[in-house]
């Protein structure tokens, strides 16, 4: 489906907590809803044979929600099952992005083991935010130049293998959920030339449906980056 042009797309997965209120279900059971909303849109980006996908799960900002603890058990309870069917696979590359301070132990260990276990696959890479700011971002970034002489950064390029997505393709496409219409902190330097889409539609109820007529829009869109 996706034309030449169109590699990587990234998502703003909002309205998890607004679905469990609408749908009058714990906030727990709304995030395990959500999780396998995001194993359905990586098996139908499989599907498309897009190279790259980013998700943005978890800010840092969230950390400090009260409901952060009901996120961290549905990873306990679901996220290894997630990353196992992923692994099993053998399809789908797995890099996590952010910030592993203030995480448990278990998440920790997760984390490293899901990305040791897919480091060889190549059909898709996933790139998941978690625990994640972008002006924290930059922190470490201007952090790895004062500490390094040798940094060169005389071009874009160079640039931009500082930063957490590394060398990648910027995304092509961005879409957030929810209803909101701002970037919430994330992976600003990597979103200059990106086609943004905001949509009502909370995250648990996002179809594959939806992600069709959103890149039968962006494929009608002249990207002319700013020229």
């Amino acid at each position: 489906m996706p034309n030449q042009n169109l590699e990587h797309i990234a998502f703003i997965l909002d309205g998890n907590k607004r679905w469990a209120k609408k749908n009058n279900i714990s906030l727990k059971k709304s995030y395990k809803k959500g999780l396998e909303n995001i194993s359905d849109l990586i098996s139908h980006c499989l599907e498309i044979k897009l190279k790259y996908l980013t998700l943005f799960t978890l800010s840092s900002e969230n950390l400090q929600r009260q409901s952060v603890n009901n996120i961290f058990q549905v990873i306990y309870d679901d996220f290894s099952f997630f990353f196992d069917k992923i692994i099993h696979e053998k399809k789908v590359k797995i890099n996590i992005i952010g910030s592993r301070l203030n995480l448990p132990s278990k998440i920790l260990k997760l984390i490293t083991h899901c990305e040791n276990e897919t480091k060889k696959n190549s059909k898709l890479l996933l790139n998941l935010a978690f625990n994640y700011g972008f002006k924290n971002e930059i922190k470490q970034v201007l952090q790895k130049i004062k500490d390094d002489s040798s940094i060169s950064i005389k071009n874009h390029e160079e640039i931009k293998k500082l930063f957490l997505l590394g060398n990648i393709q910027d995304p092509d496409l961005l879409i957030r959920t929810g209803g909101e219409r701002r970037l919430s902190n994330f992976i600003m330097y990597n979103l200059t030339y990106t086609e943004i889409f905001f949509i009502d539609k909370l995250w648990p109820d996002f179809k594959f449906e939806d992600l069709k007529i959103i890149i039968h829009k962006y494929n009608t869109i002249n990207r002319n980056y700013g020229l």
